[in-house]
């Protein structure tokens, strides 16, 4: 970075150099230094860094996601945030973590290949004390987890995994699946050691227990989408809404909703003391409904269609018949709101 020289600076150093007491080669510039930058042949960068800026934004999204579902399953304080986004070989991913840990190997699909997602030793037992109904002070266990932990643990990873799907939801309609949990990490070799892999760190913190949650993508497995890793895409992805998938994804969803639907006969008046005195057999006298007139269907007490009784084998049913234009009461004007415009 270059110096700047205050005034009185430079009139010393013109006048020490007027008088002789400094030669003025000794404030000669200095050539520039051409900047060298290390490159590995043997691991070639594969992501860019605005893939690696869209990677950490969709992993926050992923962090804020699992901070809420985290702390409403262990009812606990928990933060979750993106400490880092690396590349690196999958072979110095398995060097850095801890042995035993907890290593989640997770089918990607619909791409092809496998991610691993490994907790930290202090925050699995951590959390495991907590769902078993301690709390969940910090401890240095440093041991395998044993069948009834493993399932615990299961149950967590599946329940983050929902998050994962909906933080790469503007990118893909990705479905990721719990394959296996392993403690060892060489048992956990999805991709070869040379492998260049995505590694996002996030610093994780239950309670008073703090460390660290990786999840490792490898560049293999992610390539089809890399393209779509960009921000600008993202962005747009987001400003757009309503994209095919979203809308396959919001039309998945809508199928499985329960709504009430009624099919009214008719309506009319009674007095209280009527109704309480209503027995078997008696005949309720339907005002300005005839017998062959339609019935109304309601869904979620609305006017949907028209329709007519009937059965179908032993059981009571109605046709659909034409639709109902109803125009929600919000949006009615009274006759006086009518007179008053």
């Amino acid at each position: 970075m270059t110096e700047i020289l205050s005034q009185d600076e430079i009139d010393a150093l013109l006048n020490a150099i007027s008088t002789g007491e400094v030669e003025p080669q000794e404030y000669s510039a200095q050539k520039e230094q051409r900047k060298v930058k290390i490159y590995d042949f043997r691991r070639p960068d594969k992501f860019s860094k605005d893939q690696i800026r869209t990677l950490q934004m969709m992993h926050e999204t992923f962090a804020r996601l699992t901070t809420t579902a985290l702390s409403a399953q262990l009812r606990a304080l928990v933060s979750v945030h993106v400490a880092s986004v690396d590349q690196l070989t999958y072979e110095e991913f398995v060097r850095s973590i801890p042995n035993p840990t907890t290593l989640a190997v997770i089918n990607m699909d619909p791409l092809k290949g496998s991610a691993v997602l490994e907790i930290d030793p202090g925050i699995t037992f951590t959390i495991i004390d907590k769902l078993f109904g301690g709390a969940g002070e910090p401890s240095k266990i440093s041991r395998e987890l044993t069948d009834i932990e493993m399932s615990v643990m299961e149950g967590i990873v599946v329940r983050i995994l929902g998050n994962l799907r909906e933080s790469w939801a503007n990118v893909i309609d990705l479905r990721p699946r719990l394959s296996n949990i392993e403690t060892n990490p060489q048992f956990a070799q999805i991709v070869p050691p040379n492998e260049m892999v995505v590694l996002i760190t996030l610093e994780t913190k239950v309670g008073d227990v703090e460390g660290m949650t990786n999840l490792c993508l490898p560049y293999i497995t992610i390539e089809p989408v890399i393209s779509k890793l960009s921000a600008q895409y993202w962005f747009s992805s987001i400003r757009k809404g309503a994209t095919d998938e979203n809308m396959a994804i919001i039309q998945n969803r809508l199928e499985g909703v329960t709504l009430n639907v009624v099919a009214e006969i008719g309506e009319t008046q009674v007095l209280l003391d009527d109704v309480l005195h209503l027995q078997v057999g008696d005949v309720i006298n339907l005002s300005n409904t005839k017998v062959d007139s339609d019935m109304t269907l309601k869904v979620e007490g609305r006017k949907k269609f028209k329709c007519r009784p009937g059965l179908v084998g032993n059981r009571v049913a109605v046709q659909i018949g034409d639709p109902i234009d109803e125009v929600p009461d919000d949006l009615l004007v009274t006759k006086k709101e009518e007179e008053e415009i």
